[in-house]
């Protein structure tokens, strides 16, 4: 198992999205961030004061994913995510050493395989 996380431009959010879903990728968490890349600093001025943009705002995917999941998820990311620009994004994965679903106490490549509702 392993923990892929996607960190995106907030205006690919929604490709990200859909990638994912086409990818058959349904289980997922959302975050806003803020953070530091590669993005040159800018300056916006603000009620008349000029202010210095160090941090951009970024939106962060964690999905927990079965071994024969991690390429189809990293592929969907890079596919919605890239626009050629400097500040696309990071994708980390991350080895994943348990997993348990609290609803039925499923562990492992169980707990973060998709269920249908019941």
């Amino acid at each position: 198992m392993k923990l892929v996380i996607g960190i995106v431009r907030p205006e690919k959010a929604n490709d990200v999205l859909e990638a994912l879903y086409r990818a058959d990728i349904h289980g997922l968490s959302i975050s806003r961030v803020q953070g530091h890349g590669g993005e040159l600093d800018r300056v916006e001025t603000y009620r008349g004061t000029t202010v210095k943009m160090e941090l951009s705002e970024k939106v962060r995917f964690e999905i927990a994913v079965s071994d024969s999941f991690v390429q189809p998820t990293i592929q969907a990311l890079c596919d919605a995510a890239r626009t050629g620009e400097v500040g696309d994004g990071k994708i980390f994965v991350v080895t994943l050493e348990q997993a348990v679903r609290i609803r039925t106490g499923e562990t492992d490549r169980d707990a973060v395989t998709p269920v249908s509702a019941e």
